[in-house]
């Protein structure tokens, strides 16, 4: 998908008929984000196979949204890590946009162990109950379990890439650091600093010496939850990191706050959403995915 194509999908302002919580992986949106904004993209399933897939880990079947060009065979795989609110329709059109660019793209529901993120109206309930309970460990192993799906339905991932936005940005960059298979990540808006526990025991900028994959940071200058000294602190980490840590790169939009890509809310910027996305692009096909 082009930037022109991403114009075009751009909707009149209006009132939104889709502001309502979904109960099916990629349906609906969360409803702690409620009302959605007319802002909101909507991206169509025509040439795609598109929709809601189970993928088997151990004896769990993880509900997953997938999207692919139809009648291509062995497209690259995208993963695509969600915000803290799960995969809903937000995530799953971005994984339709991925899908018109030819990828087989694929958003697993890492949180569903814990509980619906999708049915929290409260984020502090969401955090404290939810997403503060999901493991690093188990998140890295959903995510192996989503590529080897990927590959066993006909996806090529020797050209595997990742992507995530505010929670799922900090995961690009841990699953970066993890798989030998990621040829990139693309990590909008991810933590790069925290305090440790068991189920976060490590941060981004602890993992830059194994870092396998090099990693696009796409983050905004007015954000108050990842303050700009973050990123620098980070940005020199990689300089003494992996090969991979030193080829990675940051663009900060200095105007823009969290969630910049996030089109169904208030904080939604257009213009650097656009740029993110044609740098996301050029960032996997300049690496090999």
């Amino acid at each position: 998908m082009t930037k022109a194509d991403f114009d075009s999908l751009l909707p009149e302002r209006g009132f939104n008929r889709r502001a309502f919580v979904g109960t099916a992986v990629g349906s609906g949106f969360a409803a702690a984000v409620l009302p959605v904004s007319a802002q909101t993209i909507t991206t169509d399933t025509q040439g795609l196979d598109a929709g809601p897939v189970s993928v088997p880990v151990g004896n769990f079947n993880m509900p997953a949204y997938a999207a692919r060009p139809a009648g291509v065979k062995h497209p690259p795989v995208v993963l695509v890590i969600s915000e803290i609110f799960g995969v809903h329709e937000h995530i799953a059109d971005v994984a339709r946009r991925f899908a018109k660019a030819g990828y087989f793209a694929i958003a697993p529901d890492l949180f569903l162990r814990q509980g619906d993120a999708k049915a929290y109206t409260e984020i502090s309930r969401l955090m404290a109950e939810v997403i503060s309970k999901v493991p690093d460990e188990q998140v890295l192993r959903d995510l192996d379990a989503t590529v080897a799906f990927a590959k066993a339905q006909g996806g090529n991932t020797a050209r595997l890439g990742i992507t995530g936005f505010c929670w799922g940005g900090r995961i690009t960059w841990l699953y970066s650091a993890h798989s030998n298979a990621v040829k990139a990540g693309v990590a909008w808006y991810g933590r790069l600093q925290g305090q440790s526990n068991p189920n976060t025991p490590k941060h981004p900028i602890d993992l830059v010496g194994q870092l396998k994959a090099p990693v696009l940071g796409l983050y905004g200058g007015q954000d108050g939850g990842i303050p700009l000294t973050s990123v620098a602190a980070m940005q020199e980490a990689l300089k003494q990191g992996s090969t991979a840590a030193k080829a990675s790169e940051f663009v900060v939009y200095k105007d823009a706050g969290h969630a910049f890509h996030a089109d169904y809310r208030p904080s939604f910027r257009a213009e650097d959403a656009k740029d993110g996305w044609t740098r996301c692009q050029a960032w996997f096909k300049a690496h090999g995915v």
